[in-house]
């Protein structure tokens, strides 16, 4: 649990995901970082893009979850710091689901941004391609006109799926071997009673 919560920490200082946008005029790709609490990367070419076909400018004042995501994200972690000092299953698999929790809210959440930035769109963009949406993939890679767009974890997401995975193998052993303890507590309370 320990080792989960310092990984877990690697979200405060390393972007949690990234966009990646290639196409033959951009070869080194244009990137967008996420991180806890703003974005970084090529933003300014971006949104010069963006323009011609009708998308909003992307800024990071526009989304008030950075404000609120660190604070919410401590929190959760603070929970699991206490879980592994006074060694509480219990608390370790609600600090688990509040993990859970936070990811899916999370991931509903940019699939929502991702949603309206690439659905609304100005009708008086340059470039209207009847039908077309530009929302990029929520994991994975998606075909947009030249561009070819990938939405993948980045290092500090990574960090926090691996403490996630540790934490659930954490609490699985942790039930089995409960279990396993209870079990032979059983077995001689009953060759106690026997032997009595």
């Amino acid at each position: 649990m320990g080792v989960t919560i310092v990984l877990m920490l690697g979200a405060y200082f390393l972007p949690l995901w990234h966009i990646l946008l290639e196409a033959p005029q951009y070869p080194e790709g244009l990137e967008m970082k996420i991180s806890l609490n703003g974005l970084s990367g090529n933003i300014a070419q971006i949104n010069g893009l963006n323009h011609y076909i009708g998308m909003k400018f992307i800024a990071a004042d526009d989304f008030k979850e950075f404000n609120i995501l660190p604070y919410v994200y401590g929190a959760v972690l603070l929970l699991g710091a206490v879980a592994a000092l006074v060694n509480s299953r219990k608390l370790a698999i609600a600090w688990f689901v509040s993990l859970c929790l936070f990811g899916i809210i999370g991931f509903s959440d940019f699939y929502k941004w991702e949603y309206d930035y690439g659905h609304h769109l100005n009708p008086h963009a340059a470039i209207k391609i009847e039908g077309m949406t530009y929302q990029p993939p929520l994991v994975g890679y998606k075909q947009l006109l030249n561009f070819t767009a990938g939405s993948l974890p980045d290092t500090g997401g990574i960090l926090v799926g691996i403490g996630g995975v540790l934490a659930a193998i954490t609490i699985i052993k942790s039930s089995k071997s409960s279990t396993k303890r209870n079990n032979e507590k059983d077995l001689h309370a009953h060759r106690a009673g026997r032997a009595a």
